[in-house]
């Protein structure tokens, strides 16, 4: 009997690539540095469907899973950035990098995530958390934070609304055949936090013939968070689908 498409999460359709939400993670490990970056740097990677923000506050993201349901074991780094869509105020990541097979696609068809595969370095030198990204060789993203500040869960800024441009091309070649604004702001749920500080951080860019995000030097650090936690990852919401309306 051939499988009904109905039943088809995604392929292969006899033994799907990934398991599909909802996504369990335990003692996951964040750093977030927060900086301000030139804001030239932030319209360079915006799809024209958000504006810059006018104060170019980005945040670098370093992160390790040690224990995850769906995708394993796993190493991530984000960039952030403050933009507005529809005059509202939206946090838009421009790219991801980490070094899972399963959750790269995962990422990439269910939410829009905009994820690529790097070499990941997560480790702690001593007191200082740092997160090094490195494509080509080369390294794109390096992240180091400290956390000897005692910090509460609600000090950590707010980075939603956290929205996402899911695009997936034609398979003629004819433009895309998905383009949606989606949010993920809802995504994580059941969260337990089990550690929450604070300290300093700095973020280095380097430049690289892909994925160059050298202009983004910080000009101002805002302040460095760290939080060890447990939570489950659902879906998404979908704003707007460009396609299907036809702007």
């Amino acid at each position: 009997m051939t499988i009904p498409l109905d039943q088809i999460a995604n392929m292969p359709a006899f033994s799907p690539y990934y398991p599909m939400p909802p996504a369990r993670y335990r003692n996951a490990r964040f750093q977030y540095v927060h900086f301000r970056a030139d804001t030239s740097a932030v319209d360079h990677v915006l799809p024209a469907c958000f504006e810059p923000s006018e104060d170019g506050y980005c945040v670098a993201i370093g992160l390790t899973v040690p224990w995850s349901a769906n995708y394993g074991v796993f190493d991530e780094s984000v960039l952030v950035v403050k933009c507005h869509y529809e005059g509202q105020e939206v946090f838009f990541a421009p790219v991801v990098f980490l070094n899972s097979r399963s959750s790269i696609p995962a990422g990439r068809e269910i939410y829009g995530t905009p994820k690529v595969f790097a070499e990941m370095d997560v480790r702690m030198e001593e007191r200082v958390m740092v997160t090094d990204t490195h494509v080509a060789g080369t390294s794109v993203l390096s992240v180091r934070s400290t956390m000897h500040r005692e910090a509460s869960p609600e000090e950590v800024p707010s980075l939603q609304p956290a929205y996402r441009l899911k695009v997936i091309p034609r398979a003629d070649g004819q433009g895309a055949d998905v383009m949606q604004v989606v949010d993920v702001s809802g995504v994580t749920t059941d969260v337990t936090v089990h550690v929450c500080r604070s300290g300093d951080g700095v973020v280095q860019f380097n430049p690289s013939p892909t994925y160059d995000l050298s202009d983004f030097t910080p000009l101002e650090y805002l302040g460095a968070w760290y939080v060890e936690m447990d939570y489950t990852e659902g879906y998404g919401e979908i704003v707007r689908d460009i396609l299907q309306d036809g702007t």
